[in-house]
């Protein structure tokens, strides 16, 4: 090889490898219902409960995160593109939550949510939101605090971003706190007979 040639071979760029899947790779999804006071995370040095309390499966994360304080749906798998896809805001996943609000909003107090507010980290995506019935849940440890004499109500909010604590500033951009606030549906993945603390494990083959 000359002198030349040497220095071309030195400039080419590695070629980057496509990591290949095993033939017998099985995509493992799993449907947790968090608790409240959960982290979703395996591991934590300040000794709070995380996922490992309650999951004892090699090789699934979670695919996005759920806030300790929220409750409901968090999906965990070992596929890298579907944990991506699931977690990434431009793939425009719809969730669907349910949030306990302090006070009575009225269809007029909502209808700002359903065409976008303005939060400190900019405009939010129309909102899909009703007014909905106290959805049949499990009761809270430690429940909510709630004043006697102020009533609360229950919404039903599908977005499609994934900005940090986003429903629960655009519920108190419109002047109703959130108090409680539940993860109901992940794409076309929910929380149906799923007890909270539980899970159900789902292989695609």
């Amino acid at each position: 090889m000359t002198s030349k040639q040497k220095q071309a071979f030195a400039r080419r760029k590695p070629q980057k490898h496509a990591k290949v899947r095993p033939v017998n790779f099985k995509t493992e999804i799993v449907l947790f219902n968090k608790p409240f006071d959960v982290l979703s995370q395996f591991t934590d040095d300040q000794n709070r409960k995380t996922l490992k309390d309650f999951i004892n499966i090699k090789d699934v994360y979670a695919a996005g995160r759920l806030d300790r304080d929220s409750e409901g749906l968090l999906l965990l798998t070992n596929d890298g593109k579907l944990q991506h896809k699931l977690a990434n805001p431009s793939q425009k996943t719809e969730k669907t939550y349910w949030a306990q609000v302090e006070g009575v909003p009225t269809e007029k107090d909502i209808y700002a949510l359903r065409q976008g507010v303005e939060l400190k980290d900019g405009l939010t995506k129309p909102a899909k939101i009703n007014i909905i019935d106290e959805p049949n849940i499990w009761p809270r440890t430690p429940p909510i605090r709630e004043r006697a004499s102020i009533p609360t109500t229950w919404l039903e909010i599908t977005i499609s971003e994934g900005r940090n604590r986003q429903v629960r500033r655009m519920t108190a951009h419109i002047g109703f706190p959130t108090l409680r606030l539940i993860r109901y549906r992940i794409g076309k993945w929910t929380i149906d007979d799923i007890n909270n603390g539980q899970y159900k494990r789902l292989t695609h083959g």
